[in-house]
């Protein structure tokens, strides 16, 4: 029916739009920006968000999507990225153990790794960037966006 037909679509403009937290438990530790590097103690710029939380806790897409990447990458550690589309990606890094692979298909809320301090890391918490077109942005503005 057509009102199956348009449930169904909703149901898929939900899952692909990107908004929330890539963490079900836990909290944000440092916002994008500059701030004081916590390795080094200088001033440097800060290109995610980071939340912490406990060791092993689930790391969730925020949108659903395509991973183009998860394995070790310099600084991050254990890192998953995920297409979107519509010029969209999130990165997702610092894992102890990470869930998908490359060519998977993911949900939005789908655990894609397990938080942990891998890589260039003070303690267990994800780092979560968004690119918009190949550029980096605040991740501020989707996290704070409401779910459709």
């Amino acid at each position: 029916s057509v009102l199956e037909i348009l449930l169904v679509d909703r149901k898929m403009q939900r899952d692909i739009f990107l908004a929330g937290r890539p963490v079900r438990k836990g909290w944000m530790s440092s916002r994008y920006g500059h701030r004081v590097d916590p390795i080094t103690g200088r001033r440097a710029m800060h290109y995610g968000v980071d939340f912490a939380g406990k060791y092993s806790a689930d790391v969730i897409a925020v949108a659903a999507g395509v991973v183009v990447y998860a394995e070790e990458k310099s600084g991050y550690g254990k890192m998953v990225e995920i297409n979107h589309g519509g010029g969209y990606s999130t990165r997702y890094g610092h894992h102890k153990e990470l869930v998908v692979k490359v060519g998977d298909i993911v949900r939005k809320g789908e655990v894609v790794g397990l938080m942990g301090s891998s890589g260039r890391s003070t303690g267990p918490h994800v780092h979560y960037e968004v690119f918009k077109n190949g550029r980096i942005v605040d991740p501020a503005t989707y996290i704070q966006r409401a779910s459709r």
